[in-house]
């Protein structure tokens, strides 16, 4: 069936019976494919994925395989998670995490702050002479 669409996805760009003959099914195969009905499994399962994809925007992207499957039970769908699952991993249906914003520094604070010695000018003409000399740092020993 994969075969089958892959055929079907491409046979603009290339000849049929030459990607017929590269995913080694027969150009006979694949026109019983194109003129075969859809299959009641395959009906319902469009119909599952036209709920699946409305409960997904009404959930904002949030509803994974098993949150999704209670929503499919309680509108009256018997479906197991598998199933859910498949679908939505066909269809590129997946959750969308978001990550809260977690404050890394706090700038009210009553800390000394200390002074900009350097005020960007980070260039030295010999080492060692960018080193801060006050009360609590001493210079290099060396």
């Amino acid at each position: 069936m994969m075969r089958f669409r892959f055929v079907e996805e491409h046979r603009g760009k290339v000849p049929t019976e030459r990607l017929c003959e590269i995913m080694d099914v027969s150009p006979r195969g694949f026109r019983a494919f194109r003129s075969r009905p859809m299959s009641q499994s395959q009906r319902t399962d469009m119909v599952l994925l036209a709920h699946i994809r409305e409960q997904h925007k009404l959930s904002l992207g949030s509803y994974g395989r098993p949150r999704m499957t209670e929503e499919l039970k309680e509108l009256g769908f018997d479906v197991g998670h598998r199933r859910v699952g498949r679908i939505m991993r066909q269809n590129a249906i997946s959750v969308v995490r978001t990550h809260k914003h977690k404050v890394t520094t706090d700038s009210n604070h009553k800390f000394n702050i200390a002074p900009n010695l350097l005020n960007r000018n980070f260039s030295a003409d010999q080492p060692n002479q960018k080193w801060p000399l006050g009360d609590c740092m001493q210079s290099p020993v060396g």
